[in-house]
């Protein structure tokens, strides 16, 4: 069960060259916390994208003149409300899980990097 990413619309994540883009750790990591989280059965992924939309209109309505997209604290928005809603986790565990994860160095998740048969240049993207 992979979800099925939007490659154009509302909730299409960033690409450049048809790549996703992360611009820090955090927000990769938070892409593959609700991939995987999908993957494991919590929620149906037409539900999240519907969350996401909903949390992007939001933010375009309700947005301050100099407030500056950013598509992967809606996304983070987004997953709470799904797992809240049914109540996979309570809102205050998905707040911890995700500073600590927002927290980690890049590479942390890795350990011993020769283990792993070469050099990785971008630890931080989902496997």
């Amino acid at each position: 069960m992979t979800a099925p990413l939007d490659v154009d619309g509302p909730a299409a994540p960033p690409r450049s060259n048809g790549e996703l883009v992360f611009a820090e750790p955090w927000e990769s990591r938070a892409f593959g916390m609700a991939v995987g989280l999908h993957e494991a059965g919590a929620f149906a992924w037409p539900r999240f994208q519907a969350a996401l939309i909903a949390r992007i209109r939001a933010w375009e309505d309700g947005r301050a003149e100099d407030e500056a997209w950013d598509y992967y604290r809606l996304w983070l928005a987004a997953l709470e409300d799904v797992l809240t809603e049914q109540d996979v986790v309570r809102a205050d565990e998905v707040t911890t899980r995700a500073r600590t994860l927002a927290g980690r160095p890049a590479g942390h998740d890795h350990g011993d990097h020769g283990a792993h048969g070469g050099d990785h240049h971008d630890h931080d993207r989902p496997h």
